[in-house]
């Protein structure tokens, strides 16, 4: 994994370094043994070190001559594994590689309560793209360097690295992430790193895949918020389309996949009040003021309701499930600044 520091690189510091005391001790020799100026001593310094056949300022005594033929024997080299490795890292900073690298690790310094999602296979991939309808902040851990550089782009953020090591979820921002979504293949992978995730951020939460029913309750056991299978979610989908087609299909219809197009929406007590002033559902009167219906009902405890009463008293914590058409909705959100 590349590792890059305010000099651009260990390597280059160190060649950087070198070459200073070498031309340090260039210049302090040809004043010492030909009492040159400082500027004609730092002028035979360089001449001797880059070879360039330029002549003596002034003719060289026997102790000059002696140092001149020791500077040129361990200068050269120097000299010329600076200018490779300087030339290495100016060439290396217009890397797409590095340059994107770059720009994750920014991201990830400037951002919190970001969400990060474990590979990019095809549950990843649906997760990327509902989160980036959204305008959600993510990042995505990685390790097929293939899948990286044939999806690498402006608006997809990739860590290379393997997510079952604690520190490649340390350097994906898992101490200020808010949610981290597993997705890989294998469920002893996803129960590994739920489980280091939970240690490390107590508050995080987390969202597992996971493929077998045995996994189901040790990923739960190992701290995931909520584990999602999604062989059993797609079978139960295509036997409800046989079972009640015109309801799913409807279901189906109600878009959820952008700020823009949205149907249906949630918003806490927290959107609707300043104050934790107690309020009942008929108060807040959300049908004549955005045309959206309340269909939803979630208590601070986490019971829910579904078509709740005009009378359900609305507590700080809690939240609502609203449905309207899209410009409903979008009169929703201005309305509460969501």
């Amino acid at each position: 994994m590349i590792k890059i520091d305010k000099w651009g690189s260990p390597k280059l510091f160190f060649a950087v370094i070198l070459l200073i005391v070498v031309v340090l001790i260039g210049v302090i020799g040809f004043r010492f043994f030909s009492n040159y100026t400082w500027v004609d001593a730092l002028y035979m310094t360089v001449i001797t070190m880059s070879t360039v056949g330029f002549g003596e300022v002034e003719p060289l005594n026997d102790n000059a001559k002696l140092f001149t033929v020791f500077l040129i024997s361990t200068s050269v080299a120097i000299f010329a594994y600076t200018v490779s490795v300087i030339t290495e890292y100016i060439v290396s900073k217009n890397d797409p590689k590095r340059v994107q690298y770059r720009k994750t690790q920014k991201m990830i310094h400037q951002i919190e309560n970001h969400i990060i999602i474990v590979g990019y296979g095809r549950n990843g991939k649906q997760a990327a793209a509902k989160l980036m309808a959204y305008d959600k902040p993510f990042i995505i851990i990685e390790k097929d360097e293939a899948v990286i550089e044939r999806y690498q782009n402006g608006n997809l953020f990739f860590l290379k690295g393997n997510a079952t090591e604690d520190e490649v979820l340390i350097e994906a921002g898992v101490k200020n992430a808010a949610c981290l979504i597993c997705t890989l293949p294998e469920d002893a992978d996803n129960l590994f790193i739920v489980l280091s995730a939970r240690q490390i951020n107590k508050k995080l939460k987390i969202i597992s895949r996971a493929s077998q029913d045995a996994s189901y309750k040790k990923i739960r056991l190992a701290g995931a918020d909520n584990v999602i299978m999604p062989d059993r979610i797609g079978g139960d989908h295509m036997a409800s389309l046989v079972v009640v087609p015109d309801l799913i299909e409807f279901l189906d219809n109600l878009s959820i996949v952008g700020k823009k197009s949205i149907n249906i929406e949630e918003v806490s007590f927290e959107d609707m009040f300043d104050t934790e002033k107690i309020q009942t559902i008929r108060q807040i009167d959300m049908r004549s003021k955005t045309g959206c219906t309340i269909i939803g009902y979630k208590s601070p405890e986490g019971d829910y309701i579904v078509n709740p009463e005009a009378d359900t008293v609305l507590r700080p914590g809690s939240k609502i499930v609203v449905l309207g058409r899209p410009e409903q909705i979008n009169l929703l959100n201005k309305e509460f600044n969501i």
